[in-house]
């Protein structure tokens, strides 16, 4: 079986990125914040490492979520029966989204609230 073009994978790939942000609203909630994160980071002009840090969250949380996305579309597609293996497989994978987000949103905590407690 002869593969794709490379140009085709990557065309692939951004309409999977573009059906989950049209399709899925915790996606739109992510994109949301990463772009309160980046008006807050050049308003507050983080320094050249916080930047990274946030580039690396905002790369973790949006990559898992789509990966979140891939596993419920694939449970779903297997089964539309209640099964304990198909809640445990999308449970974990939106708890893996949480547990990112939730750790963002601590370092997010860590960068930003001393800078906005200087303000007042």
């Amino acid at each position: 079986m002869k593969k794709d073009p490379l140009y085709k994978s990557f065309g692939y790939a951004f309409q999977g990125i573009g059906r989950t942000i049209r399709d899925e609203r915790n996606i739109k909630i992510h994109l949301a914040a990463t772009v309160l994160v980046v008006i807050f980071g050049l308003a507050f002009n983080i320094s050249m490492t916080e930047w990274f840090v946030c580039l690396i969250l905002f790369g973790l949380v949006i990559s898992l979520e789509l990966v979140n996305t891939a596993v419920e579309a694939t449970v779903d597609l297997v089964t539309e029966e209640k099964k304990p293996l198909a809640k445990k497989a999308k449970d974990a994978a939106a708890g893996a989204v949480l547990v990112s987000a939730i750790f963002a949103g601590i370092i997010g905590c860590m960068i930003f609230l001393p800078r906005i407690a200087a303000l007042l």
